[in-house]
């Protein structure tokens, strides 16, 4: 194994990456503020008109559904890794550590050793605050770094910890001496769930790419403009002629409200003209949203129904499935990625439980059990019952219970009742 590279480098390492984390943090929960870069409209209507949009949030939270975590398939679970994860509410554990990896391109889980004998605890740790150096053969880290906890201005660090393999060095602030935690693992008790990780960028991609944001940040823009003209479009600019110059000011806004005005002729008998200004029309801020939707619906695989957009004509479930292909090929990606790094912190769990150093090929066999990604409706699993029945009557033993659970998303009843023909 290669010599560490130590806690100052990783904790430098991770300051400079948490700036990108917290950015699409910020895109997630809708606080990123951008001031619309239009010299037209005053500064004070662009604060005044400050909208706030929800596509990246949408985006993050259309696939982050979808992904429904059930556990290891019993025939390759040999370290009963199910055990561990029951006991860690898997229900938020994994749902938050999707939704991490999601949007900061990487989430971790740090396994908490316990008494002797114990099942250890799993906590999930966000890309803003863990990093490490990582094996892109396993997938698992050769050493790591996270912050523990921070003060209230979430800030200063008050507890940071230092992976490296069998061991866990914890250093609270104000404190000289680290307490040390040793284990059975031979690998860093804090282990990478990446989204779409390749060789250039091992840590992953985030769900909020710069496209999302770019656009986003231009149908914010849109949103303004529309606004400010929205003033116009309810009430239309109006100008007067012939006044003399000796008349009276009037309050422009009052008169714009007024229903009646009254004008007089000046004294040389010259008449008074009043007009009103062709007035703004709404439709293409309308249709310039409308395309700014169509390629944030076309950069995340989801649809301008997904947007807000919603179509004339309710869709199918089949319907929903055949628009939905990009963004269910980005779910299963998004399954694979995850199911290494959930069945590694099992591994690992495993180890510090059991207090032995496991061989990682003791995962060969292991297999994640997913959701579907699309819940059939009554007509799709109508059609599923047919297709077994051909299956089974073809090749008889192919389909089972659990992969009949991967395609119909129910689980088998432990009270099942006896079917009888009427007749």
């Amino acid at each position: 194994m290669a010599a560490y590279k130590g806690i100052e480098y990783l904790r430098r390492k991770q300051q400079q990456r948490q700036e990108r984390v917290k950015t699409r943090y910020k895109y997630y929960e809708m606080k990123m503020k951008r001031m619309d870069p239009s010299p037209i409209i005053p500064t004070e209507m662009k604060e005044a008109y400050n909208t706030v949009l929800g596509w990246c949030t949408r985006a993050v939270d259309c696939l982050a559904d979808r992904l429904h975590f059930l556990g290891i398939e019993e025939d390759g679970d040999i370290l009963m890794m199910d055990d561990i994860f029951r006991v860690n509410n898997p229900d938020i554990l994994f749902d938050n550590a999707i939704l991490s990896a999601l949007i900061g391109s990487c989430s971790f889980l740090y396994i908490i050793p316990q008494g002797p004998e114990e099942t250890p605890r799993i906590q999930v740790l966000d890309g803003r605050n863990a990093t490490g150096e990582i094996d892109q053969t396993t997938g698992l880290l050769t050493e790591g770094y996270a912050v523990l906890e921070r003060d209230d201005d979430n800030e200063t660090v008050l507890i940071e910890a230092y992976f490296t393999a069998g061991r866990i060095e914890i250093r609270e602030k104000g404190v000289k001496t680290p307490k040390i935690i040793k284990n059975a693992a031979n690998y860093p008790l804090l282990v990478p769930v990446i989204h779409r990780p390749d060789a250039a960028r091992p840590f992953g991609h985030s769900r909020i790419t710069r496209a999302c944001m770019n656009l986003q940040d231009k149908a914010r823009h849109t949103m303004t403009r529309a606004d400010v003209s929205a003033e116009f479009y309810s009430f239309p600019q109006r100008y007067v002629l012939g006044l003399d110059e000796d008349a009276e000011h009037f309050d422009n806004w009052k008169q714009t409200v007024k229903t009646m005005l009254d004008f007089r002729a000046g004294e040389n008998g010259d008449k008074v003209t009043v007009g009103q200004f062709a007035q703004q029309s709404m439709d293409p801020h309308i249709n310039q949203l409308k395309l700014y939707a169509s390629a944030f619906a076309g950069e995340t695989g989801m649809t301008l129904d997904d947007m807000g957009f919603p179509s004339e004509n309710p869709s199918s479930s089949e319907a929903i499935k055949a628009a939905h292909e990009n963004l269910r090929l980005a779910s299963r990606k998004a399954q694979r990625n995850f199911g290494t790094g959930f069945m590694n912190a099992g591994f690992l769990a495993a180890c510090v439980r059991d207090n032995e150093t496991y061989d990682r090929e003791v995962l060969a066999e292991a297999r994640c059990k997913w959701a579907p990604i699309f819940e059939p409706d009554l007509t799709a699993i109508s059609l599923i019952g047919d297709g077994i029945q051909k299956l089974a009557q073809a090749a008889p033993g192919y389909i089972g219970w659990d992969n009949l659970q991967g395609l119909t998303g129910i689980e088998k009843s432990k009270d099942p009742f006896e079917v009888k023909s009427i007749g």
